[in-house]
């Protein structure tokens, strides 16, 4: 994960976690952990009022995008921008927008599955056409 200790983002990131409902705050830890385990050189910001983890060299924040925590209406999900390209043996993919799929993680538990770090994996290697 690159080192965001002393810029904006690292301003920007704090933000949001101290936006996050005290009893929603460990799942959004939990999540974080896995995704910095998953794909240590990815990038983290926030975007679209999420935690947003991207590769900068496969196109930046939306092109090399690999999910995004949020929180929203008292639920945390964990939300692909190019779902639609993920394999999901497990099911887990929600949503019907045109790219766009998300997983509601609703604890710790679940976001430690072992298809939960799958799908990220998979999600930054996704290479999108020029």
């Amino acid at each position: 994960m690159a080192n965001l200790s002393g810029g904006l983002e690292a301003d920007e990131v704090g933000r949001f976690l101290d936006s996050v409902p005290s009893e929603l705050g460990a799942v959004v830890e939990a999540l974080r952990h896995v995704v910095r385990r998953t794909v240590p050189d990815a990038e983290e910001t926030v975007l679209w009022d999420g935690l947003s983890y991207h590769t900068p060299w496969m196109g930046g924040r939306v092109k090399g995008s690999i999910c995004q925590i949020v929180v929203r209406r008292g639920v945390v999900r964990l939300d692909f921008i190019h779902g639609i390209r993920l394999v999901d043996p497990d099911g887990l993919l929600e949503g019907d927008r045109l790219s766009k799929r998300y997983v509601p993680i609703r604890s710790v538990a679940d976001a430690r599955r072992l298809a939960i770090a799958r799908l990220i994996h998979e999600a930054s290697t996704i290479e999108l056409m020029p």
